[in-house]
């Protein structure tokens, strides 16, 4: 059914609980895998806040510590791609829209399948923060899946256990 599947990531936990369910359907489906991490230019971190600037933070450093943060995130999903036996390549693109990375990406690769996280925001947060997964929803020219990511129920406990504690 499909051969080769995307599977972007942003190297959030929750990111990563996606990835490890795409490399799984990967996996029993016998396809192969590319792991994409999109990093956005250097001229969107000075846009609104002027974070570059608050920070003197110059082009080539910005450039250098994102492809860092790329191969660290990226290597974590082929290393489980590596372990379940799924080839597997990794990608790193920029762009200023994370949605369109996604989707470029997927039609330059040969992907038929982008294997996506979902937070499952809903109302005022979804609104407010947008949604990279919606946006690819609709951009996107080949099947997409998307895996509900479940939040960690530790963090929840926390929470619990601080109510019962005021």
């Amino acid at each position: 059914m499909f051969k080769k599947i995307l599977i972007p990531t942003d190297g959030s936990p929750l990111s990563a609980q996606a990835a490890n369910a795409g490399v799984s359907f990967a996996r029993s489906v016998n396809a192969e895998i590319v792991a994409l991490h999109v990093t956005q230019p250097f001229a969107a971190t000075i846009g609104f806040d002027g974070m570059a600037a608050a920070y003197a933070i110059t082009d080539d450093a910005y450039e250098k510590a994102s492809a860092e943060q790329a191969a660290k995130y990226l290597d974590a999903v082929t290393s489980r791609a590596d372990t379940a036996g799924v080839k597997s390549t990794a990608l790193s693109v920029s762009n200023f829209n994370v949605a369109d990375g996604i989707v470029q990406a997927a039609a330059e690769t040969g992907c038929d399948l982008i294997f996506i996280g979902s937070h499952g925001r809903s109302g005022l947060s979804r609104l407010l923060l947008g949604s990279v997964t919606a946006k690819v929803l609709s951009l996107a020219h080949v099947a997409v899946l998307v895996y509900r990511v479940k939040e960690e129920k530790k963090k929840e406990k926390e929470k619990e256990k601080e109510k019962t504690e005021d």
